[in-house]
Formats: C-alpha cells, structure tokens, sequence
C-alpha cells in the first residue's frame, strides 16, 4: 500500500480525498497556488508544498512542478480528483514516467475516452447504442456538414471533438443557422483545447442526463454501482444529482447497467469512471461520452452504497482487486446532492467573492457536507466558486427531498452570496417534486427566488457586528410584514 499520496487538486474535492487517505494510514500531501496558501485543503493535508502562481495555469497545471514535487517528497502516487489534470494524458504519462502511480486509468483509456469521435467509434463496435450522428472532414467548410445535417434531420447539436463541460457545444434548429454555429463551436473548441475538429449528434429535444457509476481493475474485473440522475444542468453544468432515477424501471436500470460494463470492458478501464447517458421521453436510450475520473457527484452513490469510492481507487491503483463484486452491491434508499456555489442568481449567476464572515453548514442525521471552505476563507475570482456539497439521504425520494429543504434553510454563508435560494427554487418545483426532469428543466419552468429583503440584511449585518459574529442556523426567512415578525433563528447575544 502507498506511504505518500499527493493530492493534485484543491477545494472540497482536495479536503474529501484527504479524509479518506489519513483513515488509511496514508499521508495526505496537498500542493497550493499563492491565493491558497492558508486554504481549507492545506490545513486538512498532512503535508502541503508550495506551487507558486496565483491561476490555475500558474499553478495547478504545471505537470512539471508537481511532478517535480512529488519525486522530491517521496510521493508514492498522486490522485487528481476531479478537474485540472485528472483527464490529462501527458499527466497521467508523466507520473508513469517518474514512476509514481496515476490512481486513474491509464494514458491510452484517457487519450481515447478525450476524443469524442473515437470513443462513439469504440462503443458501436462494443454494441452500446450511440445518438445518430456524423463526423469528418470539414476542408469544405459549412458545405462539408450541410447535407450531413439534413439527413441527420434538424435539430443537431454540433459538439467538440476534445470538448467537455458545455464547450464548442451549439444547438441549431434550422439551415440558417448552421454556417454561424458551426463558426462559434469551432472558435470556442480552439480556445478551450487547441483542437477545433467538431461533429455532428441528432440532438433530443428534453432528455435525461443519467451516468453510471463504472469501476474496474487490473484484474480485469468491472461493475457499475447504479445510476446518477444529472438532468438538472445550467448551461451544460449539472447542479443538482440524485439517485436512483426517478425515471429507471429494473429491466431500464439492467439494460443501461449491462450497456455501462461493456462499454467498460471494450476500452480496457480501470479505476473510477462514468458512463454517460442520453434517455430519451420514449425511454430509449444513447451512449453520450466517458468521463475517466471521479465525478463531482461521486457521494451521491457513496450514500446509497455504504462504499467510499475513493478507498476503492486507492486500492485498486495499489494492484488489489475491486473490493466489491456485481452481486455484492445494492442499492438503499433515495440521495441528492447539490452543489453550493458563490454566486448570484439575481445578477445572471455572476460570480461572487469575498471573506467568508460566517460559515455553518447543516448538521443532521444522513446530511453530509463536502466542504473546500470554512470561516475566514477567502473566495477569489481565480477558482471555479463552487464552495461545497450537500448530499442529503432519505428512505425515499419524498424524504430526501425535504430533508434537502431543511439542510438547505439551515446553511450559514455570509460574505458571499450563493446559489442557496435558487436550489431550494428548483427542488421545491411541482416538476421536480413529480420527477419530471430533462437537461432543458431550467429554461422551460420559471425559477422564482428572490433577493434578500432589506429588513433581514439589515438584521445579518447587525448579527454580525454583535461582538464580530453572527449566531444563526439560517439565511433565508419567509416573507412577513416586517423583518421582526420572521426573525426565525436569527438571535442577538
């Protein structure tokens, strides 16, 4: 077993990878840019080196530097969490170079899995059914697609080749629009992965996003550990996670299931990974792509397993076999995770940044917070804003719902505004209650939040200034006629 793991990552993945290591016995070493040097990941780490730069070019992308790192501080291997480096071959390459373990797949699985085109070319060959589409050459330009669109049939969804995360992605619902899009996606896919080679997907109207959770070994052994419903995105992004889906029937979740290990096993994958999913309205379902990584809604599967998933990667980079089999996994009771981000609904979802007054997560029986901040942390302008992730479990989906509402009211954060109000908006939709969901939830149903009220701003402000702290278990109240009449936890002491 490894003595030395490097966490090549930071925020709450960085804190939660770090959890895992020290109960193994294993020394937890964390890596920081300048803004991080007092940050929530390099308190929790046993050990934690400088990487100098304040972005994340500076910093968290320099494969030499950490490598440099790790080979100088005797690092065993490194995870890469999600993000960053973790779907990175010249990373993972490079940590086979120096001779430290990658707790990944390998370099070729991630080199194939990146490139969107080879990957739907891999999983027809293996029988996983793929969205009808096209790709290929584009020396004529526009003129090279046209006919590929209309045969495919309006509308079609031009996607990046290397792309990820909603880049070089556009809709196009007409002819017309094909020469602009295809322009935008070509010049967005060049910027984000120096590689503007696109493709073509019939694009489904109001899908669901569901992922199966994949795990193998270098034994050749490989299992899924169910499905993640991820319908609920903005602008691509998933927010809010639950499993199981509302929408799986047995024979749909074992025919998705079945579909999700071949997949696995035609590409020769090993360690933590995902096989995503596009099911449409007549249950019919696509292969859509792979992400060879642990997913940001990784708990949501640890909550209705009782597994850690990042124990299994460890051992399974280590040489040892899954420490589950097929027949020995089951599903209990309903979880969702939503991720709790520094920003403003009101304001287009901006960015928001800040010190961090007062931070106080939910405390409860199945709530979990994964959490890459604490009070007197600093939100910068350099990271993704995401602050943490609450994962709720009930016995069922109805439970886990409000369960999700009551940890949702009871989470501190002042400093920052987060997209608090606007979760507990969505989960409280008629639609969503009803399992209705689909990628386009939040452009087709309004999302009411609104603004605090002056009355309780004034309120927060006073509770802060009272002694330098505020004494709270919530942020948000119910309308009143007057702040005083819903002061809720508010209190003075």
């Amino acid at each position: 077993m490894f003595r030395k793991v490097l966490i090549a990552n930071r925020g709450e993945i960085a804190v939660r990878i770090a959890g895992t290591l020290q109960q193994m016995g294993i020394t937890a070493v964390a890596i920081y840019s300048e803004p991080d040097a007092r940050a929530l990941h390099v308190r929790a780490a046993d050990e934690a080196y400088a990487l100098g730069g304040k972005t994340s070019a500076e910093s968290y992308l320099r494969i030499e530097k950490i490598i440099e790192i790790a080979r100088a501080r005797g690092i065993d291997a490194i995870h890469p969490g999600y993000g960053f480096l973790s779907e990175n071959e010249d990373f993972a390459q490079a940590c086979a170079d120096a001779g430290i373990t990658f707790i990944g797949p390998s370099p070729q699985v991630i080199r194939e899995m990146g490139d969107k085109i080879v990957a739907k070319e891999k999983f027809v060959a293996a029988g996983v059914p793929v969205v009808p589409g096209w790709s290929g050459s584009l020396d004529a330009g526009v003129d090279s697609i046209r006919p590929h669109a209309q045969k495919i049939g309006y509308p079609v969804l031009i996607k990046a080749a290397a792309g990820g995360g909603g880049k070089g992605m556009r809709v196009v619902r007409s002819e017309k629009d094909l020469a602009s899009s295809l322009e935008v996606a070509q010049r967005e896919a060049r910027a984000a992965f120096g590689d503007g080679r696109i493709f073509l997907e019939k694009y489904i109207d109001r899908p669901r996003h569901i992922e199966f959770q994949i795990f193998g070994d270098t034994r050749g052994n490989v299992v899924h550990l169910f499905e993640r419903e991820c319908s609920i995105q903005r602008r691509h992004q998933k927010i809010i996670e639950e499993s199981p889906s509302p929408a799986m029937t047995p024979e749909l979740r074992k025919k998705m299931g079945d579909a999700a290990v071949r997949a696995a096993k035609a590409i020769g994958y090993t360690n933590a990974g995902t096989v995503e999913f596009m099911l449409d309205e007549a249950g019919q379902f696509y292969f859509l792509e792979v992400n060879t990584r642990l997913q940001v809604e990784h708990p949501v599967t640890e909550m209705i397993t009782q597994h850690d998933l990042v124990r299994a990667q460890v051992l399974v980079a280590a040489g040892e076999e899954l420490p589950f089999s097929q027949d020995e996994l089951a599903r209990h009771g309903h979880a969702i995770e939503c991720r709790i981000y520094a920003e403003d609904a009101q304001r287009g979802f901006l960015p928001s940044t800040g010190t961090l007054a007062h931070y106080v997560p939910p405390i409860g029986a199945n709530i979990r917070v994964d959490s890459g901040v604490g009070e007197g942390s600093e939100v910068s302008s350099y990271y993704d804003p995401m602050l943490a992730k609450l994962i709720v479990w009930g016995s069922d989906r109805a439970e886990a719902i409000t369960k999700m509402d009551w940890a949702l009211s009871h989470y501190v954060v002042l400093g920052v505004t987060t997209s608090i109000p606007f979760l507990r908006a969505v989960i409280s939709h008629p639609e969503f209650a009803a399992g209705r969901l689909h990628t386009q939830f939040l452009e087709q149903n309004a999302i009411r939040t609104e603004a605090c009220e002056p009355g309780h701003a004034l309120i927060a402000a006073a509770l802060v200034l009272q002694n330098g702290r505020a004494t709270t278990s919530r942020i948000e109240h119910a309308k009143a006629d007057g702040p005083w009449q819903s002061v809720g936890a508010w209190r003075v002491r």
